[in-house]
């Protein structure tokens, strides 16, 4: 058989399994195998290779599902998943670091490591800017269909490893450091849009929660509306587990309009 090469000199990456969700503590490093990475990192494009790789990177930096302080994946894990060569990686990581989003240690423990965002908790004008051109109308529409048709599908037909997937998650996020609340949180709505058994469901969900974290950084976190959160998300989760869909498509549309009027209220 002949595997035919990218324009960017690497040969395309065989079909591995999604990678697996990223290191819990600063200093952890994301692992490959099946997990919320498989719905952000895909085999990029012949003749975009530089462009759709750092794509793919400020995306999964934007989703927060490797924390400040946390490790990417080793380069040739990220390589090869991407389906690119080491140097077209190298030049993403390079951009990067440029911008102050990561910096790169030597020695035994060294890698590529995730700074600290500047403003991301105080709701600064510099991410103002950043999502002003960001339709919040469409962002909101797009992902309660997105979350209500996951919550749904997964009531319809929750694979047998589901059950426990989502009640980690959840855990996860009820144990959550303040800090660390929305990682938590993207992790597990990820969770629940994998889980739904559509690929194409999952990566559109995994787009819109990047743009949606972005308009997240530009508002406070507040007590209170991440213990309602939680209740909500419990409620969710247990409808999917009892296989009630109806339910769980409608604790996640009302799930999805707490957040929506936050945003409105402080954004719009």
């Amino acid at each position: 058989m002949v595997t035919r090469r990218r324009t960017d000199g690497t040969r395309p990456a065989a079909a591995d399994s999604a990678p697996e969700a990223v290191g819990e503590a600063a200093g952890g490093e994301a692992e490959t195998g099946s997990g919320p990475l498989a719905s952000v990192l895909r085999p990029v494009r012949a003749g975009n290779g530089f462009e759709e790789t750092l794509e793919q990177v400020l995306q999964l930096l934007r989703l927060g599902l490797v924390p400040p302080g946390g490790r990417l994946p080793a380069e040739r894990e990220l390589s090869q998943h991407l389906g690119v060569s080491r140097v077209t990686l190298r030049e993403v990581l390079k951009v990067l670091q440029d911008q102050g989003m990561v910096e790169s240690r030597r020695g035994r423990y060294g890698g590529t490591f995730v700074l600290p965002r500047a403003g991301a908790a105080d709701g600064s004008d510099e991410l103002r800017r950043r999502v002003a051109a960001v339709d919040l109308e469409d962002t909101l529409r797009f992902r309660e269909v997105l979350e209500t048709g996951a919550a749904g599908l997964c009531a319809d037909g929750l694979p047998a490893e589901g059950e426990g997937r989502l009640r980690a998650a959840l855990e996860a996020t009820q144990g959550a450091r303040l800090e660390d609340y929305r990682r938590q949180d993207t992790l597990l709505h990820l969770t629940l849009a994998e889980l739904s058994g559509s690929t194409s469901l999952a990566a559109g969900y995994a787009s819109v929660r990047a743009t949606l974290n972005e308009l997240l950084d530009c508002i406070p976190l507040l007590v209170r509306n991440l213990e309602h959160s939680q209740q909500q998300h419990a409620a969710v989760v247990e409808a999917v587990l009892d296989r009630d869909a109806e339910a769980a498509r409608e604790m996640m549309r009302e799930h999805c309009g707490g957040t929506a009027a936050l945003l409105r209220g402080f954004l719009a």
